[in-house]
């Protein structure tokens, strides 16, 4: 594997579970950890699917539960982190607390880096929405904003978090130094509905890195990337490009460009192969329709096997 991470860069990573999909850590820790990084996950939800479906089930962890999970770590002297990672959560309190595990974890280790990836909602056909609690959305601007190395907001969000509009690039440069003035040295605006040069059928992704320099000057690395739009709907894409990034600016330091780079070449390469498979299987679901059919079974009828076992052609809802 190309670059892999140096021994022993251990992940914290706060942020949901589901048992059916790709969200939250499920979506993070593997990538993370193929490319040699040590992943310790805590679950801020455990829920059967995300929360895009008709119906989901489950438990949300507060602070309290959160801070006996860390608590027995701490007492086993297992709390040496290189980088916090940090997704959805649906408790105000939970959240607060997560603030008072990343202050402590940065008094162990100063050069800990803490990645946030403010997740409170997104734009559908150009209407924002909050799909967490609103009482989260002033925790994350007055106590994880200010603690967060690195934040990845989409467009709504940063929106949220700064209570400015962003129609044009220029009101985006202008959102990322509100947030930077919060404290976070990189802000990458994951996605935006602002026009790209190269039309619409091109999305934009948008990136801002402080450094102080030698000369005690602070240096402001802008990047703009035009992405082609994938026609599909996805899940898990901000947890997988949080987790992206804190993986290649770790690979390179030295080079956010370059970073940026392959976080944004690595989201296309697996959603162009998500929808590679995609098709593949609703070919193989119709072939077995048409079997099914030809053969005088009803689709979503159990079938008898030679064997006398009940094999379950089970009807897709999707």
């Amino acid at each position: 594997m190309e670059e892999p991470a140096a021994p022993e860069c251990r992940v914290l990573s706060i942020q949901s579970h589901v048992v059916r999909g790709y969200v939250g850590n499920k979506a993070a820790s593997f990538p993370l950890q193929v490319l040699g990084f040590e992943v310790d996950t805590i679950n801020s939800v455990q829920f059967s699917n995300h929360t895009g479906y008709t119906h989901w089930k489950g438990q949300v962890l507060n602070a309290e539960e959160l801070q006996e999970v860390y608590e027995g770590l701490r007492l086993n002297g297992v709390t040496q982190y290189d980088y916090v990672l940090t997704g959805y959560t649906r408790d105000s309190s939970f959240l607060a607390r997560v603030v008072d595990i990343v202050q402590e974890l940065k008094r162990q280790n100063p050069r800990l880096v803490y990645v946030c990836d403010p997740v409170l909602g997104d734009k559908w056909n150009g209407e924002g929405s909050m799909y967490v609690p609103e009482e989260l959305l002033p925790v994350y601007k007055d106590l994880v904003v200010p603690v967060a190395d690195i934040i990845t907001p989409n467009q709504f969000e940063a929106e949220l978090l700064t209570g400015r509009k962003i129609h044009t690039q220029q009101e985006a440069v202008q959102v990322m130094d509100m947030l930077h003035s919060l404290g976070p040295s990189t802000v990458v605006i994951t996605s935006s509905d602002l026009p790209a040069s190269r039309g619409p059928d091109f999305l934009i992704t948008l990136a801002s890195h402080r450094q102080v320099r030698e000369d005690g000057q602070i240096q402001t690395l802008r990047i703009c990337f035009e992405l082609p739009r994938v026609d599909a709907v996805f899940v898990g894409t901000g947890d997988l490009f949080a987790a992206m990034l804190l993986a290649w600016t770790h690979l390179h330091p030295n080079n956010f460009k370059l970073a940026c780079e392959k976080t944004v070449s690595a989201m296309q390469l697996v959603l162009q192969r998500t929808i590679t498979s995609a098709r593949s299987e609703s070919r193989a679901e119709e072939g077995l329709r048409r079997l099914c059919v030809h053969s005088g079974w009803t689709w979503g009828e159990t079938i008898i096997s030679s064997a006398g076992t009940q094999d379950g052609a089970e009807q897709k809802g999707h």
